[in-house]
């Protein structure tokens, strides 16, 4: 998810986004401790996801507080 997109979200829709890639996450993780995953690299991808989002969520809390 490129970071364009990720700010065309509305603020709603960040934290529905940052839940679901967290629950994904979670169950990646755990399933790699029982058995080998098909795409290993696909944690790495939505570490990064939720890190992007929550650094746009981030600017906006911070864009807010300027005004």
């Amino acid at each position: 998810m490129k970071a364009e997109e990720i700010r065309g979200l509305a603020d709603d829709e960040l934290v529905t986004r940052i839940a679901e890639l967290e629950e994904e996450r979670f169950r990646l993780r755990f399933r790699s401790g029982t058995e080998a995953l098909e795409a290993p690299l696909r944690l790495r991808s939505i570490r990064r996801d939720i890190a992007r989002l929550k650094t746009v969520q981030r600017e906006r809390q911070l864009a807010g507080r300027g005004r």
